[in-house]
């Protein structure tokens, strides 16, 4: 991954920042395989980190979604650059909630043998709760149904 690419995501939110009225800065880092961009929080108020996180996490969310169509328009390359975009430990917690989440279902799944399904989650947290389980031998994961009512079933193998 290149540095251009990730000072686009990174510009691209700060733009959206300002003519969103927030001005803050944004902070980007190369993680494994995508970039994580912190907004600086320090000249925030409480209510604008509210505003940006959302309920539950969907305007976060969208953000996100909004920077990795937007800085990847033009990608030649055939892999998708991957963005996430951080505020107040929103996606650190959630990981954490997404990761116990995972935990139970499996566990449910193992001890009464019965499908275990996780509603209302993203896409993305879809996919991180099966990377989560797909290291368990004895369980497997899949998604059903149709957007926005798509579930995660966990059961054993």
């Amino acid at each position: 991954m290149k540095e251009s690419q990730m000072q686009r995501g990174q510009q691209w939110l700060e733009e959206l920042l300002k003519l969103s009225a927030i001005g803050s800065k944004v902070i980007s880092q190369q993680q494994e395989d995508c970039y994580w961009m912190t907004i600086d929080q320090s000249n925030l108020t409480p209510e604008q980190v509210a505003i940006l996180v959302g309920p539950d996490g969907n305007v976060l969310d969208a953000i996100q979604y909004l920077c990795n169509t937007v800085a990847n328009i033009g990608n030649e390359s055939d892999e998708p650059i991957a963005y996430t975009v951080e505020l107040n430990g929103y996606r650190i917690r959630r990981q954490e909630e997404l990761r116990s989440m995972a935990e139970y279902a499996a566990e449910q799944a193992r001890s009464t043998g019965v499908e275990f399904e996780l509603k209302a989650l993203s896409s993305s947290e879809r996919r991180q709760v099966h990377s989560f389980l797909s290291e368990c031998e004895d369980i497997e994961t899949y998604s059903q149904g149709q957007e926005p009512d798509r579930r995660l079933v966990v059961r054993r193998r």
